[in-house]
């Protein structure tokens, strides 16, 4: 069987995690990192713990995620 659609050569996405001070309020592990979410409701700035993905903190982020308008620059 041959593959219509191979496998891309580059690399897959991936989001820069800050780690963040604390402990996770679920499980208690100290493994907590803040990053950008896109969710059914849109985008937001969340902190969760890398342990069991329980979220700490959940704001709502820019309308368009990491896109940055140039119009918005001036």
């Amino acid at each position: 069987m041959a593959i219509t659609n191979p496998r891309p050569a580059e690399p897959t996405l991936s989001v820069v995690r800050e780690t963040v001070e604390g402990a996770c309020a679920q499980c208690g592990e100290h493994r907590l990192q803040a990053y950008p979410v896109l969710s059914e409701a849109g985008w937001f700035d969340v902190v969760k713990c890398a342990a069991c993905l329980t979220d700490a903190r959940r704001t709502p982020g820019p309308k368009l995620g990491p896109i940055e308008l140039l119009a918005d620059r001036i």
